[in-house]
């Protein structure tokens, strides 16, 4: 019989036991039946005393890559050799997640308006008591996420990497890309940087579906952080001399609309001047050709024919 699963309204280590892998459901809002909607969290605390490490994934609940990541995370994790705390939050965003959908209830964005407030909407309270339940307790966090509906990603990380020390979490992930992104956004990873907590946003390939290949890489670059800081005794791979690194990146707009077929492929560097998207009219008739205004690598891009005007062509991040 599948034991039952505790239900906490906070998360106190104190009263974990050492040595140990626990399972919780955490109260964070109730819905309109006074019913608490609650997430589920993953805690491996050793002997020692040490720092907390955070994982999250799905705050938008149409991205579900960094699910199994987690999970085989703490299926891998010998708990005698751990040193300190790691916490996984497998799904965040529980509404949207049970939904399918990437936003949330009341259709904002989550991981736009963080830390949201205690007294708002709600989207706001639930983004606040995901902060204030859960972040504020990590020394590090890493936050999985993928591309959203209509489009595909490359693995990349985004990092502030004029920090030092961030600069490193997101060397040792082997990513394909790292763009440099400021914090102070709205987004959880912003949020963290303002607690003085070290933060890395991996995404981590395409929505609604599980990924092997990307999965396998996401949790072989935790993997690496976990032993670099000495929570784990995990071998830390040699830094990758292939991962591209982008001082900036921006999308591209469609100006018209119609059906878009984009041509480089995710991870290919394309030059100023090349064709990189042809749009045509429902009849077939060309409309319109797209070019790249400047030299950069494709970090993601649009796979949805259907594209109205203002629709997004492509992801460029430009190469430091």
């Amino acid at each position: 019989m599948e034991k039952p699963i505790k239900v906490l309204s906070e998360l106190k280590f104190e009263e974990i036991p050492k040595s140990s892998i626990n399972r919780f459901w955490l109260e964070v809002v109730e819905d309109g039946m006074g019913v608490p909607i609650k997430i589920p969290v993953i805690v491996a605390q050793g002997n020692e005393k040490g720092k907390v490490v955070g994982l999250t994934a799905a705050v938008h609940g149409n991205e579900l890559n960094g699910i199994p990541v987690i999970q085989r995370l703490f299926n891998e994790i010998d708990i005698t050799e751990l040193k300190g705390t790691i916490v996984g939050v497998p799904v965040l965003n529980a509404p949207s997640f049970l939904r399918k959908k990437r936003r949330f209830l009341d259709g904002v964005d989550l991981n736009h308006i963080m830390p949201g407030k205690e007294q708002g909407t709600v989207s706001q309270v639930y983004a606040w008591r995901i902060v204030n339940k859960l972040v504020r307790h990590f020394d590090y966090l890493l936050d999985l996420h993928t591309a959203s509906n209509g489009r595909i990603n490359s693995y990349y990380i985004r990092a502030d990497m004029s920090d030092e020390f961030v600069r490193k979490m997101a060397l040792l992930q082997n990513a394909q890309i790292i763009v440099h992104n400021p914090p102070s956004d709205g987004t959880l990873r912003g949020i963290a940087d303002e607690l003085d907590i070290p933060a890395i946003t991996l995404e981590v390939g395409n929505p609604n579906l599980f990924q092997k290949g990307m999965i396998r890489d996401g949790l072989t670059g935790i993997h690496n952080l976990l032993g670099h800081i000495g929570v784990t005794d995990s071998e830390v791979e040699e830094i990758s001399n292939t991962t591209v690194i982008c001082k900036r990146s921006y999308w591209i707009y469609c100006d018209k609309g119609g059906l878009l077929t984009v041509h480089p492929d995710v991870t290919e560097i394309i030059e100023k001047d090349q064709k990189i998207a042809t749009l045509r009219n429902v009849f077939g008739d060309i409309l319109k050709e797209y070019f790249a205004p400047e030299r950069g690598i494709v970090i993601g891009k649009s796979v949805s024919p259907v594209n109205q005007t203002g629709g997004r062509i492509l992801h460029l991040g430009i190469m430091k």
